[in-house]
């Protein structure tokens, strides 16, 4: 049994490995006016528990997960080169399986699976600041960027 938690926008996650698989356990999400289980706006209740699994995968079942996702879902754009998966890498991929569930909000818990390759292009520094815009249109928050990696 979990201890009670305050919640927060993120909530409370404990970690730990099951063999090669990260699993992440969060629960104590805040509820808010905005505050949503997807990029598709479904809101969710106090309830809400979320698990996640992280594993690497070899590059052919990352491949075949990855080409039956898009298959499948037709999410990614492939011309987007931010997407698009490298044509000449043939290392691993990291597979997301997650679980959500949420009695106040619904009938049974549901799962999904992403799968991620590298993706074609350059992965450039982004902050991690939840607006780098500030409040208006354009006009970008003062947030320090470093001029080279600190490791």
């Amino acid at each position: 049994m979990r201890r009670p938690v305050t919640p927060a926008w993120y909530g409370d996650s404990v970690g730990h490995y099951e063999g090669d698989t990260l699993v992440i356990d969060t629960v104590g999400i805040k509820v808010g006016p905005f505050a949503m289980v997807d990029m598709y706006g479904t809101p969710h209740s106090a309830a809400l528990h979320v698990v996640e699994r992280y594993k690497l995968l070899d590059y052919a079942a990352a491949k075949e997960a990855a080409d039956r996702g898009q298959r499948n879902n037709r999410r990614l754009p492939s011309s987007d080169p931010g997407f698009a998966p490298d044509p000449n890498y043939r290392g691993q991929g990291l597979q997301l399986q997650f679980t959500v569930e949420d009695e106040g909000m619904f009938t049974t818990p549901w799962s999904a699976a992403v799968t991620y390759q590298r993706p074609l292009g350059e992965w450039r520094e982004m902050s991690c600041a939840e607006n780098p815009h500030g409040y208006f249109r354009g006009k970008r928050a003062a947030i320090p960027i470093a001029d080279r990696p600190d490791f």
